[in-house]
């Protein structure tokens, strides 16, 4: 059997041993199935999830594993099972192992599927005598061998040393150049030909549409329906046209003239709640590189099929741009697009729209200029280029055969074997760079334990490595919303989040006036959503106080927007850089602003220094940092887009509304406490819940 683009293998694979509701498209289906998961979810949250879309609750994908209630595992089934075709297809692939099964929910869609498919029942894949995989983008992080279920994939070495090149790409990286104009220039750019591809990991639709806004006016418009009908040639052989696809990064070839452009528009982290889970909110960033990686690598390298081919890259939107950004995802590249990749990006930042312009037209002629002016300075970044794989991927690669092995006994009902190979599995994932899926193992581990156990021991066992798992990931907050194994003993509050509960406790103890609350709500998101720096900032330090923390704007200059303090247990410093650069990166002097405002505070408290792991945030969308000045950054400065400040924003304005209608009630400041910390906890408002998702993007590299 051969299996050609075989990178692309878990999408596809993935998808046959699982279901996949999205709410848009089928309404119904996601609510019966939503009927049957709320055993695992709080009234609030099923509140949120049955009303109008808000921020908090419309992003956030929750992880829920059925097999520990065994009555609302049945109903599950029973509303699986009710589900018409093509999903009724579906489900016959895991029915058998659906206890084993993961669950992802979020507001716009439901996925159930295993970690890793079970391809083992496939009989005619798992006796076949040979597996030939073939792709130009082989990781060794144990990619494939999730991908495909399989315990071991032998790689065979390239006959040299240097793999073979094909053609030459100049990428442009429109968010650097000067101006601002993004949309603007990558439009520019497509009506040099008039004719260009568009990949996104959007939706079908929203895909389409961005192509619609990059064609110029009477330039044909293609989607993923004129494909079907009509087939890529359509297309290739069109003399103008543009062509929207989403999550389609390989199996396209459009060598020569067929097309010269290709717009990569935002970053492909997340197809998918799984990924989305892995990536967001288990902090497994490091298991999904190799797979980022290949469809960015196989994205790029649509219009250039054969050595002699060119065709010009535009890296448009600031996710995938600080992507780029950070040398350890540049270093893993193979040393020709690395070179390609370093052109670009110091041809496009702080550059004149008119000179991009110029040097795109002579690319695209191809002729003696860019023969002497282009591929010598493209050489020179070749031969500096050096090639590192990223962290975590030696450890990934070898955890690989055990976790397929682990999940084939679990899908199998093995509970006891399962959990064994995954702890086995989990020394190789305890590098740094592997810590937040390290987590994950550990407490899948401690469940199948739990599930399987025969006596107190294995049960008592279950529970430590429920515990452990909690230790080994990073920040983890996602355990915090799973349910407690029975015999388990709550897990106590870290300190920062002890004193947020009692400071939200003794708000609603004392003076209350909901009125005034109400309008500080209301008040504090509109400001949020605004771009008026000081709003913004007065937005900023009431949304702190809500979240528990003494909240102010330190006085002076240089200092922070707003200050968060959480007693002598945490505190966090935000940054709002609302005004724009002309090559859209962070400039250096705001970085170390960022590394010294928690010790300026430090000194107004009388303190010697912040408590240990306190963060500086930097918030931004536009911004990117250059990989030149990146490593000025102190490890605990991060960057965060201004959609997570609003998520949290609106998440504790559901808090503080729900706190306003059922906690003032509660008699019992004890019983008091434990509503506002469940409360607090299922919407992610939690400090180190706050904090967690504030702090996905550190600036330094390699910390």
């Amino acid at each position: 059997m051969i299996f050609d683009d075989a990178h692309a293998g878990e999408q596809f694979v993935g998808n046959e041993y699982g279901i996949s509701i999205r709410r848009y498209d089928d309404e119904d289906a996601y609510n019966q199935v939503l009927e049957a998961l709320k055993p695992f979810l709080s009234g609030l949250l099923i509140q949120r999830l049955e009303g109008e879309p808000d921020p908090g609750a419309h992003h956030q994908v929750r992880l829920i594993l059925p097999a520990v209630d065994q009555t609302a595992l049945s109903k599950l089934d029973a509303a699986l099972a009710d589900l018409p075709k093509p999903q009724s297809y579906k489900l016959a692939m895991i029915r058998s192992g659906l206890a084993a099964c993961c669950v992802y929910l979020s507001y716009g869609g439901i996925q159930i599927r295993p970690m890793i498919p079970p391809t083992y029942e496939n009989h005619i894949f798992a006796r076949t005598r040979q597996r030939i995989y073939l792709s130009a983008t082989l990781g060794s992080g144990g990619e494939l061998e999730r991908a495909f279920g399989r315990r071991e994939i032998v790689r065979m070495p390239l006959p040299t040393k240097t793999p073979p090149r094909s053609g030459r790409r100049l990428f442009v990286f429109p968010d650097l150049v000067k101006g601002g104009d993004a949309v603007g220039l990558t439009k520019q750019i497509i009506s040099l030909t008039d004719k260009a591809l568009v990949l996104s990991q959007a939706t079908v639709t929203n895909t389409e549409a961005a192509a619609k806004v990059l064609a110029g006016d009477g330039v044909p418009v293609m989607g993923r329906d004129d494909l079907e009908r009509q087939g890529l040639e359509s297309f290739a052989e069109a003399s103008t046209g543009v062509l929207g696809l989403a999550n389609r990064y390989n199996g396209l070839d459009l060598p020569g003239d067929a097309c010269r452009i290709v717009v990569l528009d935002g970053k492909p982290d997340a197809v998918g709640l799984q990924e989305r889970f892995l990536s967001e909110r288990a902090e497994a960033n490091a298991a999904l590189a190799e797979r980022l990686r290949s469809r960015i690598v196989q994205g790029a390298g649509r219009c250039t099929r054969g050595p002699n081919d060119y065709a010009v890259v535009v890296v448009l939107g600031s996710d995938i741009m600080k992507y780029f950004s950070r040398p350890e995802n540049l270093k893993a590249l193979e040393l020709e697009l690395q070179a390609e990749v370093e052109f670009g990006w110091q041809n496009s930042k702080g550059v004149d729209p008119d000179e991009v312009i110029e040097n795109v037209e002579m690319f695209l002629d191809h002729g003696a200029h860019w023969r002497e002016q282009g591929e010598p300075a493209v050489a020179e970044f070749r031969h500096d280029a050096v090639k590192v794989e990223p962290p975590g991927t030696d450890a990934l690669g070898k955890a690989a055969a055990l976790e397929v092995e682990a999940w084939q006994l679990a899908f199998g009902g093995d509970w006891i074997g399962a959990s064994e190979k995954l702890q086995e599995a989990v020394p190789h994932v305890g590098p740094a760079a592997t810590r937040g899926y390290r987590g994950l193992l550990v407490y899948l581990a401690g469940l199948w334990l739990h599930l399987g156990a025969q006596d107190e021991t294995q049960r008592s066992r279950a529970r430590q490595l429920v515990r452990e798992a909690a230790l080994a990931a990073n920040r983890g907050t996602w355990l915090k919303e799973m349910r407690e194994l029975p015999g388990a003993e709550a897990v106590p509050l870290v300190p920062r989040d002890i004193v947020a509960v009692n400071q939200v406790v003794a708000r609603l103890r004392g003076q209350l006036k909901p009125k005034q609350i109400n309008a500080a709500l209301i008040e504090m998101q509109e400001a949020i959503a605004h771009d008026e720096a000081t709003r913004y900032e007065r937005g900023l330090t009431t949304l702190g106080s809500f979240l528990g923390a003494e909240a102010s704007k330190p006085k002076g200059r240089g200092r922070c927007d707003s200050a968060w303090v959480w007693g002598t247990a945490m505190w966090m410093t935000i940054e709002a850089k609302s005004e724009e650069h002309d090559d859209g990166l962070l400039p250096l002097k705001d970085v170390r602003q960022a590394n010294t405002q928690l010790d300026q505070l430090a000194a107004d408290r009388g303190m010697d220094h912040p408590p240990a792991a306190s963060p500086a945030i930097i918030v931004s969308d536009k911004l990117s940092v250059d990989p030149q000045h990146a490593q000025a950054a102190n490890p605990n400065v991060y960057l965060a887009s201004t959609g997570v400040v609003k998520e949290i924003a609106s998440d504790a304005a559901v808090v503080w509304a729900d706190l306003l209608m059922t906690a003032v009630g509660i008699a019992s400041e004890h019983a008091q406490r434990q509503h506002v910390r469940s409360v607090m906890t299922e919407n992610g408002c939690l400090p180190s819940q706050v904090i967690d998702r504030l702090t996905q993007n550190r600036i330094r590299p390699g910390d």
